[in-house]
């Protein structure tokens, strides 16, 4: 009796049901796309972290570099022969560390012994700054001038005008620089090659500890035309490419990846690091395996993924906080908005309904189905609005995905000043000089689903509630006023 009833009354409304279905829809749908946007904007940020940080990686502990002393020069300098003849080319090269100070190989095992702390990895940034060209030397030539009568030493009349100078000679010199990663071979799955994919030969093996060989970014083999089996040298070491690699996402920051222990070599930093890579036991205690790193290793800044993430800007960040903030409340007031409306709408249908309620219950109905008449068609109303909401809102998101704007990221410092990032340079560092764009998209959970319904759900119970509420309150002498 209930059912067929229902179904009757809602064919007679066919018209104010899909007003009340569509107000609720339009919520519903704004929900959706601002939870699928933002969840896109978190996605976003994490493949910014990923592309500095390294997959898996959660914190990584550095020592801020310490100021020159006076009278030192931190800057490059380099030596040449000025006296080499024109046609001499000269190369020089300048290794350096970047990022933070060096740290003790001996912390990387101190690190991974903390507690909470699953496994720790050292790495040491280098930046190679080479400069190569010739010297053309001059020549002196004295400048005479001629008169008509012959002057003293001067046959033919040709007197001297002063000192011999020098003309022509100059410097030609091209300067390259470029970033090298050491890495640990024998733990890659943690550190700068962590965020990189070999897609040409292949990448180290355990045994290559010592070894003359390295893996090269795609973006760098293509600006220098190496290919795997391509070789090139470093302070006269050479090396021979093993693997041409791709970040994740985005760029990287490292052009160069070799072995640890050869890296430590050319930048005469044996057995140091500048950046260790720690991954935790359990993610969710982060912020305590920090707490517990900082005490115990003294002298060093430690810096976790949400130190990172507070530091992004761009379009990015600020796309992010208008999902997140202005996305939300705009959200919560339409949704309000649409509920009063369902519950207006539907109290005013059973202000209309005055002679029907009161008519059923002088037939014999309780009052508590009446009640149940009325959230029944508005619980229906809902489930259609809730359906209509959800298709209006996936459509939006995949037009989001579909459209895919391009969002930029840039990295600031973290007030550590020490690297943390695969390149060296961190989030002091080259981090912040190094722009991202990364591509939106929308991504449409099952949370958001279930979400959309419970509204729908919601919505229906509010609109059914304040018209029960009135119609359960009717009389039959309602009714019988009505008639007359």
């Amino acid at each position: 009796m209930f059912g067929i009833y229902l179904k009757r009354e809602l064919g007679r409304r066919k018209k104010a049901a899909l007003v009340i279905a569509l107000g609720l829809a339009l919520g519903i749908a704004l929900v959706i796309t601002v939870n699928s946007v933002s969840a896109g904007m978190t996605q976003a940020q994490d493949k910014v972290l990923k592309s500095l940080y390294g997959l898996g990686t959660d914190m990584t502990v550095t020592k801020a570099r310490t100021a020159p002393t006076s009278g030192s020069s931190g800057g490059p300098n380099f030596k040449f022969d000025a006296k080499s003849s024109s046609s001499s080319t000269q190369s020089s090269d300048r290794v350096q560390t970047q990022g933070g100070q060096a740290l003790k190989s001996s912390l990387v095992t101190k690190v991974a012994d903390q507690t909470g702390v699953e496994s720790a990895v050292g790495a040491l940034s280098l930046n190679v700054t080479k400069v190569d060209g010739s010297f053309t030397q001059g020549k002196a030539k004295s400048s005479t001038s001629g008169s008509s009568s012959g002057g003293q030493g001067q046959p033919g009349g040709g007197t001297s005008t002063g000192q011999p100078q020098v003309q022509g000679g100059g410097a030609n010199f091209n300067v390259n620089s470029y970033s090298v990663a050491g890495v640990d071979v024998a733990h890659q799955g943690l550190g700068p090659l962590s965020t990189m994919k070999v897609t040409s030969g292949k990448t180290f093996t355990s045994a290559q500890t010592s070894s003359k060989v390295a893996v090269v970014s795609k973006s760098y083999a293509k600006e220098k035309k190496y290919k795997v089996g391509s070789t090139f040298k470093i302070s006269s070491t050479k090396f021979t490419v093993i693997g041409i690699a791709t970040p994740d996402s985005s760029e990287s920051d490292t052009d160069v990846f070799i072995p640890l222990k050869v890296a430590q070599t050319l930048g005469d930093a044996k057995n140091q690091v500048t950046t260790i890579y720690v991954k935790a036991t359990d993610s969710k205690q982060i912020s305590t395996v920090k707490k517990e790193i900082t005490a115990n290793i003294s002298g060093t800044t430690v810096t976790t993924s949400a130190d990172l993430a507070s530091t992004v800007s761009g379009s990015l960040s600020t796309a992010s906080s208008l999902a997140t903030s202005v996305g939300k409340w705009l959200s919560i007031a339409v949704l309000v908005a649409a509920f009063l409306v369902a519950a207006l709408l539907t109290s005013s249908a059973v202000s209309r309904r005055v002679r029907e309620f009161g008519t059923l219950k002088a037939l014999g109905w309780p009052s508590r189905n009446v009640t149940r008449q009325v959230v029944g068609e508005s619980m229906v109303n809902g489930l259609i609005g809730g359906a209509l909401g959800i298709a209006l809102g996936v459509g939006a998101a995949y037009a989001v995905t579909a459209i895919s704007p391009k969002l930029t990221a840039q990295v600031g410092s973290t007030g550590g000043g020490a690297g943390g990032g695969p390149g060296g340079g961190g989030p002091g560092q080259q981090a912040s000089q190094n722009t991202l764009e990364i591509a939106l998209s929308a991504p449409v959970s099952l949370t958001t689903i279930a979400l959309a319904v419970g509204l729908a759900v919601t919505g229906g119970l509010i609109a059914g509630a304040m018209g029960g509420w009135r119609a359960s309150r009717m009389r039959p002498a309602d009714a019988l006023r009505s008639v007359a």
